[in-house]
C-alpha cells in the first residue's frame, strides 16, 4: 500500500514537471511573439509619422479613382 501511494505521487510529480516545462516553452514563445509585435508596431508608427510630413501621403487627401 505505501509503495502504491509513492508511485502515484511520483507519477503526479512527473506530470507536473512536464506540464511546467511545456508552460515555460509556451510563455517563451508568447514573449517572443510579443516582442516581434511590439517591434512591428514601433516600425509602423515611425512610418506613419514620416508619411505625415510628405504632401499627398495622407489617405484623406487621396481622391478616389472615379473622380
Amino acid at each position: 500500500m505505501p509503495n502504491e501511494r509513492i508511485d502515484r505521487l511520483e507519477e503526479r510529480l512527473a506530470w507536473f514537471e512536464r506540464h511546467v516545462t511545456e508552460q515555460d516553452k509556451a510563455m517563451l514563445d508568447l514573449a517572443k511573439r510579443l516582442d516581434r509585435t511590439q517591434a512591428e508596431l514601433r516600425l509602423l508608427r515611425e512610418r506613419s509619422a514620416q508619411s505625415e510630413n510628405i504632401p499627398g501621403a495622407s489617405p484623406a487627401e487621396d481622391r478616389p479613382p472615379h473622380y
